[in-house]
């Protein structure tokens, strides 16, 4: 049986989005369990918090946005040459706009956090993950990445991509000792702003999401399941889209 308190010992782990929500819940635990921790977020009050939470434990922070490469570089940076996990938990939503309703700013800036940033920063930790022969990397999809009725355009693209891009990375370096996965929630009790700025999504989308969606979850309840994907626990898994939605996508 894995002792969980330290299966991350000795481990380097990045964790994007790490000051709130889904992503502090992910950082805060696998600090707990030994890991070194690089958080990251654009708000640096919540690293701040992080860092004076996980007094004690191994935790450095980069404060910037994950679309940027100077951020990225920062990260790496901050990892030192070694980088054995990247949980990308950072997103954003699009206000369930619908497909004739979405405007460009909107669709560029969901689709550069959801999708280019995680796979910039993927990008940029493959070569340290494949030098060393092993690696693991947890991309947050959604339950939007595996139906059109959970959010607006722009995010369901973006979720759809992510689940996609995942199975890719999961593909062409499972050989060289990488797993990639993802984790699909359904509603979960974070801080990420969801207001409806459709009327015509609201008529849409809103019953149905009132009918189906269970009640919302714990961050800690997603952040169990990146922990095991980022795990040797789950070492034969590879470019699986993992629901964690308390039976969303079983309806």
């Amino acid at each position: 049986m894995t002792d969980t308190a330290s299966r991350f010992a000795g481990r380097t782990i990045i964790v994007t989005g790490a000051g709130s929500g889904i992503g502090r819940s992910t950082a805060m635990r696998l600090a707990e369990e030994g890991a070194r921790v690089i958080g990251t977020d654009v708000v640096e009050q919540r690293l701040t918090d992080l860092v004076a939470e996980l007094e004690g434990f191994d935790v450095r922070v980069v404060v910037g946005d994950v679309t940027k490469a100077e951020t990225i570089d920062a990260i790496i940076e901050a990892a030192g040459g070694r980088i054995d996990g990247l949980a990308n938990v950072a997103g954003i939503m699009d206000g369930f706009l619908p497909p004739d309703e979405v405007d460009d700013a909107t669709w560029e800036r969901v689709m550069s956090v959801n999708v280019t940033g995680p796979m910039r920063l993927t990008r940029a930790v493959l070569p340290v993950m494949i030098e060393a022969g092993k690696g693991a990397i947890v991309n947050v999809a959604s339950e939007a990445a595996l139906r059109a009725s959970a959010s607006g355009a722009a995010y369901t693209a973006s979720k759809h991509a992510i689940a996609g891009y995942t199975k890719s990375v999961a593909f062409f370096h499972g050989p060289q000792g990488i797993k990639a996965n993802a984790v699909a929630p359904g509603s979960v009790k974070t801080s990420i702003e969801a207001p409806m700025k459709s009327d015509y999504a609201a008529s849409r989308v809103g019953p149905v999401l009132s009918n189906v969606v269970p009640t919302p979850a714990e961050p800690e309840k997603l952040a169990a399941a990146i922990t095991w994907l980022l795990s040797d626990d789950s070492d034969n898994i590879n470019g699986v889209v993992l629901p964690s939605d308390s039976g969303w996508s079983a309806i």
